[in-house]
């Protein structure tokens, strides 16, 4: 026969009540974030390029119906999917940057407020 659990409280200890500091990024930090961000969207869009270049010289060679259904919505949800990941990282990567913008003229704001 199986016991009931005895209920357990969290112990609060003067760390976990503690209201904690929220530390921004550095710019240098975010502009590096935004970087990498930036070579990978480029990187995706010469890929997505060279996708829809690659279908687009290369007709679909079947008389039959649905065989050329199902490989036009392949290849849209392939070059789909290839763009819907170019535009987050170039979102992230413009994102990043403007962060990097909004934490110098916060640091600057506070140095000059005493």
């Amino acid at each position: 026969m199986l016991e009931p659990i005895p209920e357990t409280t969290p112990e609060t200890t003067p760390e976990s009540s503690a209201v904690t500091k929220e530390i921004l990024p550095s710019p240098l930090r975010s502009l590096t974030g935004a970087l990498i961000a930036g070579a990978f969207a480029w990187g995706l869009y010469k890929l997505t390029q060279a996708i829809a270049t690659s279908f687009a010289t290369k007709p679909i060679t079947s008389t039959n119906p649905l065989a050329l259904s199902i490989s036009a919505a392949v290849r849209t949800l392939v070059v789909g999917a290839s763009t819907l990941a170019t535009g987050i990282f170039a979102i992230a990567a413009v994102s990043l940057i403007l962060l990097a913008f909004q934490v110098a003229f916060q640091s600057k704001k506070t140095k000059l407020i005493p």
